[in-house]
């Protein structure tokens, strides 16, 4: 197969970190082609989708002392071609938040892609509906109390009412802008009028969950099913646990509440084209729904001996699609 991976340009990426490179890394070890492009490179032409594309060789992370490492030159690139990408098999949207207007531009060329010739990996549709924080609203019924506002007195009283809360940017990545917040906290109002950028975006607010402290699990879900996690644990005065930020990894098996809580999300994530996701959960809640480039695979292939990777791309050349 053709495989075309939309990212962030390709020296910034950390190979030992990022999922992106593992699901190539797959790919390329099992006979794939593997071709990358950025979002700039996308074009309409006859109303066909088409890229600027290069095609990747990897040279595989090793596993050292507990850790993933690579060589210093882990890639080398042939020169760039412009392609129709519905010349090849399937097509990786792997841009990193956050959801810029380019990023929406980017989808609506998606959208052109003839999905009986070419998969696009997660759906163009489902990546504009599903904003990481709002799209788990879908999900009430397995997430903490929340709100979403921009009304200074209405986030109060729900602080006041919960006592303790997790203000969260509507458009954040990897634990970015995520503020705890008390009544009592004498810089209060500061704190949402600079998160609201003065009363004009909205914001998420969650009652705070004590059982952050023993950790933020990662489920990584492939077409509606869990196939792996990993916990999150905060490290020193930090109360986040996004490995972003400082967080430390750790394996973990999922409990029942969790199961049931993948057995809410997945059938909507199959209707809405979202097959590769990562659900956020913290103390038998549902806290967030990834689904732009989630992380998480290089950690739970490392602590679980597994490689989610291969289990993405057979799974990509398995299934029937339309």
């Amino acid at each position: 197969m053709k495989l075309v991976f939309i990212i962030d340009p390709i020296a910034k990426l950390n190979p030992g970190h990022d999922s992106t490179v593992a699901i190539m890394e797959a790919a390329q070890t099992l006979g794939h082609e593997v071709w990358i492009t950025e979002v700039h490179q996308l074009s309409v032409i006859d109303g066909k989708a088409w890229a600027i594309l290069s095609q990747v060789q990897l040279v595989r992370v090793t596993l050292k002392e507990g850790k993933w490492v690579s060589v210093p030159q882990w890639y080398e690139l042939s020169s760039p071609e412009l392609r129709c990408l519905e010349d090849m098999d399937a097509v990786f949207m792997r841009k990193d938040p956050p959801v810029t207007i380019r990023y929406l531009y980017a989808t609506y060329i998606l959208e052109l892609v003839d999905p009986q010739k070419t998969l696009v990996i997660n759906s163009p549709q489902g990546l504009r509906e599903a904003n990481e924080k709002m799209y788990t609203l879908q999900f009430y019924s397995v997430m903490p109390e929340t709100i979403v506002s921009l009304d200074k007195n209405i986030i109060r009283k729900f602080v006041e009412d919960k006592k303790q809360a997790v203000l969260k940017p509507l458009g954040g990545k990897a634990g970015e802008g995520i503020l705890f917040l008390e009544p009592s906290d004498r810089n209060f109002n500061s704190i949402i009028e600079v998160s609201t950028h003065q009363g004009q975006e909205p914001v998420m607010v969650q009652r705070f969950l004590p059982e952050a402290k023993n950790g933020d699990k990662r489920i990584i879900l492939l077409d509606g099913k869990a196939i792996g996690a990993v916990n999150r644990v905060p490290t020193g005065q930090e109360f986040r646990g996004n490995m972003a930020v400082g967080g430390r990894v750790e394996k973990t098996n999922l409990t029942p509440r969790e199961h049931n809580i993948c057995e809410v999300v997945g059938p909507r994530l199959r209707q809405n084209g979202l097959y590769f996701v990562g659900i956020d959960v913290i103390g038998g809640y549902l806290t967030e729904v990834n689904v732009t480039s989630p992380t998480g695979i290089r950690e739970i292939d490392l602590l679980d001996g597994t490689n989610l990777g291969q289990e993405v791309i057979q799974w990509l050349v398995d299934t029937p699609h339309e």
